[in-house]
């Protein structure tokens, strides 16, 4: 039997704090905006290419010709801590959150 984890606040309330759960490629324009405000290193940018496989991006190199398209991608889900900044931000709406169940 598997049930929602959820935190009881100090003021009695209970409180069921949601983690990423899915990003959405396709409509990820590759802003970096998630990025910017994830506190736990839980996104990575990468390329993809014309097979849609994922390329390192580097940072202080701009050649852009190995990938199509910059994307986001969950690189580090369990470090996750529900803060949901990362879909606050998102102007495309791409992220999915949900309650982890214990």
């Amino acid at each position: 039997m598997s049930t929602t984890f959820s935190v009881t606040l100090p003021s009695g309330a209970t409180w069921t704090p949601t983690f990423v759960a899915q990003l959405d490629e396709e409509k990820c324009i590759g802003c970096g905006r998630c990025f910017k405000v994830c506190p736990r290193g839980v996104l990575e940018l990468v390329g993809l290419n014309e097979d849609g496989e994922y390329v390192r991006v580097d940072e202080d190199d701009d050649d852009d010709e190995e990938y199509e398209k910059k994307v986001m991608t969950i690189a580090h889900q369990a470090l996750c801590i529900g803060c949901t900044a990362c879909a606050k931000i998102c102007p495309k709406k791409c992220y999915t959150h949900a309650a982890a169940e214990v």
